[in-house]
């Protein structure tokens, strides 16, 4: 399955092409996490969340949501999901979905992206 037969949908894992990037951004085709509302945007862009190998030590981070392998997201091993690597990228490198995500993890996201930039909800509502 590629983007020509399909636009990638929120909470969905894919493997996308992430180079060029620059210093410490994470690298390679890896697997991401669709972020943004289905919704939202009319240019070809999604946003996304690079996942990466659990480290014991990213127990500690805010930005890193861990998930565990399963039928639904067809990862291989413990992962990270770095929400603080959060990126626009268009879909021309999204190459395959291989699963999705949990409602439930997706709240523990969308909390971790709370955490990352600073919102204070009380003063929303």
């Amino acid at each position: 399955m590629t983007t020509k037969t399909i636009l990638p949908k929120k909470r969905e894992i894919w493997l996308v092409n992430l180079e060029p990037t620059l210093g410490v951004e994470i690298k390679k085709i890896r697997p991401v996490v669709v972020i943004n509302s289905d919704a939202i945007g009319k240019l070809p862009l999604k946003l996304i969340a690079p996942i990466t190998d659990w480290k014991s030590h990213f127990s500690q981070n805010p930005w890193h949501v861990q998930i565990i392998p399963n039928s639904t997201n067809n990862l291989t091993k413990i992962s990270a999901i770095d929400t603080l690597q959060l990126r626009g990228v268009d879909i021309q490198r999204f190459q395959k979905k291989i699963g999705f995500i949990s409602e439930e993890e997706m709240q523990k996201i969308t909390i971790s992206i709370i955490t990352v930039i600073d919102i204070d909800l009380k003063t929303f509502f």
